[in-house]
C-alpha cells in the first residue's frame, strides 16, 4: 500500500509542471553514452514520447561524432583535430552527413515511431533549415591566435524553423541532424550542441535540455561539492572566460547562453547516463542537472 501512495504522490508532484508546460516547445539536445547503451536510448525514447503524450512539444537534435570517427577509421581515414574540431576535408564531410543523416537520424526516428510516436527526420538541407558558413577554428601560436582552415565544418548562419512548426502542428516529433548548407550548396558537419541552441532560440523554446555523460557543472570538478543547481546568462560566460569551464563543457554552456540569447527560455545541462533523466529534471521539484537561466527570479526560476 504504502508503495502505491508513494506513485501517486510523485504523479501528484509532476502535475503543476504538466499545467505550466503543456503546449509548450522543449528542444532535446540527444548525445553521450544515452545513445549508445540500449538501456538508456530506449529510456530516452520513452521519455520523449510521454513528453508528446502529456501535450508537450518536443525536438530532438542530435550528436555522432564517435559514429563518424569509427567509419572513418573502418575506411582506414584516420581523423585529426584541430582545437578540438575534426578537420573536415570533402570526404570526411560526405562520411559525416551518411552517418548522421543516413544512420544516426533514421535509426532515432525509427525507435521513436516503433514506441508510439510520429517522427520525422530532417536536416540542414531540408526546406534551408540550418544556413552554415565555415567555421575557422582558433590556435595559439606563439602567443598569438591565428585562424585556421579545418574544411567543411560550420556555424550556424540562420534557422529558418518554418518547418519545424509544420511537423510541430502536425504533431509529429522533428528529429534533426546536425549537417548544415552552404550558400553553395555544400554541407557542413556543426556542432550539435550549438545546432540544438540556436534551433532552441530560433523557436523561443520553453527549455532546452542538453544530456551529457556528467552530472552539471562544477566550480571545482574535482569537488563535487561544488556543484552549481542554478548558473545565469552573465556566471556562465564568467566561468568560461576564468577557464573555470573547459573543454568539452564549452560548447554545451555556450550553447545555453545562445539558446537565451536567441529567445528560448531555460536552459539545462543534464546526466543523460542516470535513466529517465529528461522526466526528473522537467517534472520534480528538485531536478537532477544544471540549469542555465538568464537570470535568478521571476519566470526563469520555475
Amino acid at each position: 500500500m504504502l508503495k502505491t501512495v508513494e506513485k501517486a504522490a510523485v504523479l501528484i508532484e509532476t502535475l503543476p509542471y504538466i499545467q505550466k508546460f503543456v503546449g509548450k516547445t522543449v528542444v532535446i539536445k540527444y548525445g553521450g553514452n544515452a545513445m549508445v547503451n540500449n538501456e538508456l536510448k530506449r529510456s530516452v525514447i520513452q521519455d520523449i514520447i510521454l513528453m508528446k503524450y502529456i501535450g508537450l512539444r518536443p525536438v530532438v537534435v542530435h550528436g555522432g561524432g564517435p559514429e563518424i570517427t569509427a567509419m572513418l577509421k573502418q575506411m582506414g581515414k584516420q581523423s585529426s583535430f584541430v582545437s578540438g574540431l575534426r578537420v573536415t576535408d570533402a570526404e570526411t564531410v560526405a562520411v559525416a552527413e551518411m552517418v548522421l543523416v543516413g544512420k544516426i537520424n533514421t535509426e532515432i526516428v525509427g525507435l521513436l515511431n516503433q514506441y508510439g510516436a510520429k517522427a520525422v527526420g530532417l536536416h540542414g538541407k531540408d526546406a534551408s533549415l540550418l544556413i552554415a558558413a565555415k567555421h575557422l577554428a582558433k590556435v595559439h601560436d606563439d602567443g598569438q591566435v591565428k585562424e585556421v582552415d579545418i574544411g567543411f565544418v560550420g556555424d550556424v548562419v540562420k534557422v529558418n524553423p518554418d518547418i519545424i512548426y509544420t511537423l510541430l502542428n502536425a504533431d509529429y516529433i522533428p528529429v534533426i541532424a546536425p549537417i548544415g548548407v552552404g550558400d553553395s550548396g555544400e554541407s557542413y558537419n556543426i556542432n550539435a550542441d550549438y545546432v540544438a541552441g540556436d534551433v532552441a532560440g530560433a523557436l523561443g523554446a520553453e527549455k532546452l535540455v542538453l544530456l551529457t555523460d556528467v552530472e552539471g557543472i562544477y566550480r571545482d570538478y574535482s569537488d563535487k561539492s561544488t556543484f552549481i543547481s542554478t548558473l545565469t546568462f552573465a556566471e556562465a560566460k564568467t566561468m568560461i572566460r576564468e577557464g573555470s569551464i573547459d573543454g568539452g563543457m564549452i560548447p554545451k554552456v555556450e550553447a545555453c547562453i545562445r539558446a537565451l540569447a536567441g529567445g528560448a527560455v531555460k536552459t539545462h545541462i543534464i546526466d543523460g547516463r542516470q535513466p529517465h533523466s529528461l522526466l526528473l529534471e522537467i517534472f520534480t521539484d528538485t531536478g537532477i542537472g544544471t540549469e542555465v537561466v538568464k537570470e535568478r527570479g521571476g519566470e526563469n526560476e520555475c
